[in-house]
């Protein structure tokens, strides 16, 4: 991400700032970051998971729909969206609370990876730049936004997707696949 802007975007490793709060991923991406904190190191991974599980017991306080099996589909949008308004200062429970790094980088939910600059689709459709501390850095914003075959995208998504339904996975949250039934 850095690489796009060099000495202007403000991504790296301890930046936290778009690390906070629940929000809802597909079923690949939630199949994808439980089997990254699975390969972590056992403490980190017993962290990772104790955090969730925390995260999740403060979502069901906050939105008692929002309950295991932590189905994102599945709840009504105003009890997530209330759960999510609850937690939006909560960390990410893959984010080490120590060094501000994700423990799961690689293996991050789509929202995640395109979080940082904006996007210009074939179709000239603009993805704005989210990130909550671009005002900050004032040649952040200004920067051009990346090419992104967004139908692709979405095409080799939906594809990942269907297989991990298969598999018995579904959209939640971060911490919903990190604290999912084993």
């Amino acid at each position: 991400m850095a690489a796009a802007g060099p000495g202007v975007v403000p991504c790296r490793t301890g930046c936290t700032a778009c690390c906070h709060g629940p929000f809802d991923i597909s079923a690949a991406d939630a199949r994808l970051v439980a089997e990254a904190v699975t390969a972590l190191p056992a403490d980190q991974a017993s962290a990772v998971h104790r955090r969730a599980i925390a995260q999740l017991e403060l979502g069901h306080a906050a939105a008692p729909a929002w309950r295991a099996p932590w189905r994102a589909g599945e709840t009504d949008e105003a009890a997530f969206d209330a759960m999510c308004d609850a937690l939006e200062r909560d960390p990410c429970p893959v984010l080490d609370p120590d060094s501000g790094a994700c423990l799961v980088h690689e293996a991050r939910p789509a929202t995640c990876r395109l979080m940082g600059l904006g996007a210009l689709t074939p179709d000239g459709d603009l993805l704005e730049n989210l990130c909550p501390i671009q005002d900050r850095f004032p040649g952040y914003a200004a920067l051009a936004p990346t090419p992104l075959d967004l139908m692709a995208f979405e095409v080799a998504a939906a594809e990942e997707d269907l297989a991990a339904m298969a598999a018995g996975w579904h959209a939640t949250t971060v911490a919903g696949a990190v604290g999912r039934e084993r």
